[in-house]
Order: C-alpha cells, then sequence, then structure tokens
C-alpha cells in the first residue's frame, strides 16, 4: 500500500514538473518532447527546477523572500544527495533523477549559487565584461545541458562543448529578451555591462555610482546588437563541433534552435528589445513556425 501511495506520489511529482516547464519555459518544453523518452523524466525535472530557481525573486513580494527560497534550494540539493526526504514536487523528482542517474551535484549547486548571487547584487552593481555574464548564462543555462546528457549516459567531450555554447547563447538572448521586465524592476541596468554600456553611451557617474540611461533608443540597440552578436558567435561555433557531436547527444542539443529564432527575431526587430512584437508568440514567432521548425531540425539530426 504505501509503495503505490509512493509511486502514485512521484507521477504527481512529474506531473507538476512537466506543467512547470510548459506554463512558463514553453519552448523549452517542445525542445524537450523531442528527446528520447527514457531521457524526458531528467530533462523535466531539471528544467522545472531551472524555473523556480529563476522565478524566485520574480514572484516573491519581498526580495528578501525570494533569497530565502533560493538558499533553501541550496540547502535542498545538499539533502537530496543526502537521500534526505524533502516534501516539494520538484524536489522529490530530483531525488528519484538523482538516485536513477549520474547527475553532477557540481552543476546543480552552481546553478542555485549564480541565482543567489544575482539576487545579492545591488540594482546599480553593473556586470564589468560580457566575459562576467558569459560566467553567468553558462552556470544557470549550459550547466542545465550538461547534467541533461549527464541523465542519458553521454560521455562526450565534443557534446560537452557545444553545450557550454549553446548555453550561453541561450542564456545571453534570453538576458536581453528580458531587459523591458527587469527596466519595470529598476533592475535594468543589471544585464548591460559597464564597458557594452561606456561604449555605447548608456552611462553615467553621478554620486560615485553608476546610472543606465536608456532613453536612447538608438544607442540601447547598438549596445543589444552588440551582445547578441557574441550570442551569435557561440552558436556558430556549437555547429562548428556537429560532426564532432555524437548522434544520442542531438536532441539534447536541439535547445540551439530556440536560441537561433530569438536571435531572428531580435535582427527583425533591429535589435529593439522594447518592441512589443518580441513578446509574441513563441520568441517572436508563431508557435506553428517553431513547432515546424523545431520538428524539421530534430528530424534532420541538425541544431
Amino acid at each position: 500500500m504505501n509503495g503505490t501511495i509512493a509511486s502514485s506520489s512521484l507521477r504527481a511529482a512529474f506531473s507538476h514538473c512537466v506543467q512547470q516547464v510548459r506554463s512558463y519555459d514553453y519552448h523549452h518544453y517542445l525542445c524537450l518532447l523531442e528527446l528520447p523518452p527514457s531521457m524526458r523524466k531528467a530533462a523535466f525535472a531539471l528544467r522545472a527546477f531551472n524555473v523556480e530557481t529563476s522565478r524566485a525573486m520574480d514572484v516573491a513580494t519581498d526580495p528578501r523572500i525570494g533569497l530565502m527560497r533560493l538558499v533553501w534550494w541550496q540547502e535542498a540539493i545538499d539533502k537530496i544527495y543526502a537521500s534526505k526526504k524533502i516534501e516539494h514536487p520538484i524536489a522529490q523528482a530530483l531525488s528519484s533523477v538523482i538516485s536513477e542517474n549520474k547527475i553532477s551535484k557540481l552543476w546543480l549547486k552552481r546553478s542555485v549559487e549564480a541565482r543567489i548571487n544575482d539576487a545579492r547584487r545591488e540594482d546599480t552593481e553593473i556586470p564589468e565584461t560580457m566575459d562576467e555574464l558569459e560566467k553567468y548564462a553558462e552556470d544557470t543555462a549550459s550547466t542545465l545541458l550538461y547534467m541533461t546528457l549527464q541523465s542519458g549516459g553521454i560521455r562526450s567531450t565534443a557534446a560537452d562543448h557545444a553545450a557550454s555554447h549553446i548555453g550561453k547563447a541561450g542564456g545571453l538572448l534570453l538576458l536581453l529578451k528580458s531587459l523591458p521586465y527587469h527596466a519595470t524592476r529598476n533592475r535594468h541596468c543589471s544585464y548591460i555591462p559597464v564597458k557594452v554600456a561606456e561604449e555605447h553611451g548608456l552611462l553615467a557617474k553621478q554620486g560615485g555610482r553608476f546610472e543606465m540611461h536608456l532613453d536612447s533608443r538608438e544607442r540601447l540597440c547598438d549596445a543589444v546588437f552588440e551582445m547578441a552578436s557574441v550570442a551569435n558567435a557561440h552558436l556558430r561555433k556549437a555547429r562548428d563541433l556537429s560532426g564532432t557531436v555524437p548522434k544520442e547527444a542531438l536532441p539534447v542539443l536541439l535547445q540551439a534552435v530556440p536560441a537561433q529564432v530569438l536571435l531572428d527575431s531580435l535582427r527583425k526587430v533591429e535589435f529593439d528589445v522594447f518592441d512589443p512584437r518580441l513578446q509574441r508568440g513563441v520568441l517572436g514567432v508563431p508557435p506553428l513556425w517553431f513547432q515546424l521548425k523545431l520538428k524539421w531540425s530534430s528530424l534532420r539530426g541538425k541544431y
């Protein structure tokens, strides 16, 4: 009887993971459906964990509560790897996945610690260089791909390198897409590095502090273009590795497709992140078009 209840609870936990990803990360939800069935449980649990940690600060009424939530997840990871039970559906799903697969604790910890460090930054604290943002993108996005590859038993240096580039590209582009949202929360300066902002005349020093000025749409577009170009370079590097990536890794690396779609959408609006067309459909394109592009890439074994 207890086994039946436990099994039912675990099914509900994984169902919750799928629903969370579908609701809050729809383009990646579609990507995960292209994975082999044997890899989907782990992928949805990991992606749901990312949804939970990425939204922690946004859904909290007080930043301190959001930070407490992230710290809770940091401690939850330790408990999961110590085989301690946690009454949370995503934690339950993660615990099951970790017990069945060799998933690195290091990557999970790096992911949540990057979120914590970001949450602790003051609104006026700005990354100095693109390297800092790329590191953040790798810690929060590439790590998910590393762990998904691990869950499928895929050990390949080429696949890991491609995953690193795809995660950095996707992470950077999503940060750009989110700039208007963060502008409404007084964090609009957080994801444009000092060096890029200075180069394009967006930064002014007032009272010993740097302040970002976004009143020039043309200058902002130029800065976004420069940052998007870095993401594009990562996508190119990932595709240059395609000939050496094992076939079983290709479905995992399909997450390059939404990154490319978002990059193309930015090009269409001339890198104006405030253009409302970017918020339409899936990453600025009709949902059916996105699904067809994803399916076509999957069928061709391309990313």
